[in-house]
């Protein structure tokens, strides 16, 4: 199956810094791939190249088979990815459901037609209740759900979601992880940054490791858990992780 989403040799410097260092991977349709690595690892500035917030100083950045390194966010947004940010920025003064509508009229001129879709995003995200709810008065979790729904009113062709379990409890991350998963089995693919290794395995097929910067593993959950380069850029030399 081809890619919906390849990367090739991906690169970005700052002055003497590569935050990001030759990354090649890709994400097939139906996927659920996540990115994981220590504080500082480029995670997020990784997502930012994919997304058109940063240009990459070297690589190509592919897309449904277009080369996209010359496109805006904006135009990204349009031929199909959506994205949550680390940090929440939802439009406080406006509500639940005119944050969501906004995302709606890519696809739709109509009001009418835009809120029956932001309701229906609403629906499938569990959120319906907090519709008439200014987001400025959200909890993190409200939020962090609001950004997914604001993602899937774009209606993208993938998700990419950056740490939207990050300052969670564990009720709220099972709530989160489930969500994933539903929205999974609905056909929707994604690619994930997440921190909590936990997590990571009760949702990924596959799973890849940044650290320094550099793609240092791939593979299943179970496999990039028990891979020495991984807990060496996690714990250090000579650790293990805690049984639990």
């Amino acid at each position: 199956m081809t890619a919906m989403l390849d990367i090739q040799h991906a690169s970005k410097h700052f002055l003497g810094l590569r935050a990001v260092d030759d990354v090649s991977m890709s994400v097939k349709k139906g996927e659920i791939v996540s990115i994981i690595g220590p504080n500082g690892a480029g995670k997020t500035t990784f997502f930012n190249l994919i997304t058109g917030q940063l240009a990459p100083t070297m690589g190509d950045v592919v897309f449904l088979g277009q080369k996209v390194n010359d496109l805006a966010p904006h135009q990204r947004a349009k031929i199909g990815m959506g994205r949550t940010f680390q940090i929440s920025k939802p439009l406080i003064a406006m509500s639940v459901l005119e944050n969501v509508m906004i995302g709606t009229f890519k696809n739709e001129s109509s009001m009418n037609r835009a809120k029956e879709k932001a309701i229906e995003v609403l629906e499938t995200v569990s959120m319906l209740d907090l519709a008439g709810k200014r987001s400025g008065d959200l909890t993190l979790s409200q939020r962090r759900r609001l950004e997914v729904a604001r993602a899937l009113a774009l209606e993208p062709q993938i998700m990419l979601l950056d740490e939207v379990m990050a300052g969670l409890n564990q009720s709220e991350v099972s709530q989160s992880i489930e969500l994933l998963q539903r929205l999974h089995a609905q056909g929707h693919t994604f690619l994930i940054i997440e921190h909590n290794l936990k997590v990571v395995r009760a949702f990924s097929e596959r799973v890849l490791v940044l650290d320094q910067g550099r793609l240092i593993a791939e593979g299943s959950a179970e496999e990039i858990l028990n891979a020495p380069e991984v807990i060496k850029a996690y714990l250090g030399e000579g650790h293990q992780w805690k049984k639990s």
